[in-house]
């Protein structure tokens, strides 16, 4: 028996599902584990926006938005409050796209 016919058949993805794929929620949160002492207050800002943006640009990837013209403000919005974030401002909707940009 040929080792192709041995291999189960992959999950359908979003292009290739019947019916849209539901976006996946976290199970349970990772453990938090304290910042670095002694930054300044911009470096911890900064890094939280990375942090919040970096999780909105992977729930926008897994509930299908693959281009960065895809994720308007209003779509990086809406997928916040789906996932359980706090509306991220312009800036952050700024560093989304970048991430999905150079994510290539």
């Amino acid at each position: 028996m040929p080792a192709a016919a041995l291999k189960p058949k992959p999950l359908p993805t979003q292009s290739t599902a019947q019916r849209p794929v539901l976006l996946d929620l976290p199970y349970a949160p990772l453990e938090k584990r304290p910042l670095p002492p002694g930054r300044p207050r911009e470096w911890y800002v900064t890094h939280n926006r990375r942090l919040k943006a970096m999780r909105l640009a992977i729930a926008l990837l897994d509930s299908g938005v693959y281009v960065p013209d895809q994720a308007r403000n209003e779509t990086i919005r809406s997928t916040a409050e789906t996932i359980g974030v706090h509306p991220p401002s312009d800036t952050t909707c700024h560093m989304v796209r970048a991430f999905m940009r150079y994510s290539r």
